[in-house]
């Protein structure tokens, strides 16, 4: 017989150590800070291991405590998104993707007609997400960039995020080698800094500061870049669907890693969901394709 001691407690344990409190855990659980402070003392004596030194303002957890509450966050969210998926009615089949607003508007919608093809049944929804948002209880699964280490989660790469510079086929006439870039040109994105500083050192071009129009996302850059305002430093795989159909050139052909790279993010037990399992079949796939095509290209 499986033994599983004292639910209740390890409930309020895990609450607890999530929220930071037994006031926390208590409004969650709808129980009084009392009760889960008493059912966490209850679960320690049955350990016989204490899970959280009390200090007067806050707890801490102990060594013991955080290695248990990082082996039970993930089974509960299992078992809540079990639970979701035996009691939802079988006629829908829900897909929760987080990902960023650029990457969502410039790679993952223009392509969801296609995963529509390969699985019509599927209703998937797309929320806010990015590098910088925490992994959201109810996403199926994330698309971040980032070095892959999300403690908790698996990461499977997708793209590598190699930066180029691209602007529009006309001022792309304009540009025969990188030294003709001028600063004023340059377009720039307020939380990524160090893309041009980069891209200029391995062209070997010095003496440049980047000073063009400051946009906080990519996507905008790169709409600005296509309207003709300037040169927008591009980076996979936000540029593949212009670069092909001719609207954004590349007109140097140095690519520079940006140290990051794009992955499919999840939990691991969602491998057992075929829901999930076929959207990872099919971005594995769709990522898989060439990363620039030379249409547009200049060399």
């Amino acid at each position: 017989m499986r033994r599983l001691l004292f639910l209740n407690g390890i409930k309020a344990f895990e609450a607890a150590a999530r929220t930071g409190s037994f006031a926390g855990a208590g409004a969650e659980l709808n129980v009084s800070a009392a009760a889960v402070s008493r059912m966490v003392h209850l679960l320690e004596d049955r350990l016989g291991v204490l899970l959280f030194e009390r200090k007067a303002n806050r707890l801490a957890m102990t060594p013991a405590g955080r290695a248990y509450q990082s082996g039970l966050t993930p089974i509960f969210d299992a078992l809540a998104s079990l639970t979701a998926q035996v009691t939802a009615p079988s006629s829908v089949r829900v897909l929760t993707i987080g990902v960023g607003p650029t990457f969502a508007m410039r790679w993952l919608i223009p392509r969801l007609a296609d995963f529509r093809k390969h699985a019509p049944d599927i209703d998937v929804r797309i929320t806010t997400g990015g590098a910088a948002a925490p992994f959201g209880n109810d996403w199926s699964c994330g698309i971040k960039l980032g070095d892959g280490k999300w403690p908790g989660l698996v990461a499977e790469p997708l793209f590598a995020a190699n930066l180029v510079p691209v602007c529009a086929p006309k001022l792309a006439a304009q540009l025969k080698r990188p030294t003709d870039l001028k600063g004023p040109s340059l377009l720039r994105v307020a939380h990524s800094p160090n893309d041009w500083p980069s891209w200029l050192k391995a062209a070997g071009v010095a003496r440049v500061t980047v000073r063009g129009l400051e946009f906080q996302f990519y996507g905008q850059a790169l709409q600005a870049a296509v309207d003709g305002l300037g040169i927008a430093m591009g980076i996979r795989p936000y540029i593949d669907d212009d670069i092909a159909a001719g609207r954004l050139v590349a007109p140097f052909a140095l690519t520079v890693p940006k140290g990051m790279q794009w992955y499919l993010v999840y939990r691991s037990f969602q491998t057992e969901q075929r829901d999930f399992a076929a959207f990872r079949r099919w971005i594995m796939r769709s990522a898989a394709g060439p990363a620039l095509r030379d249409k547009g290209r200049k060399k």
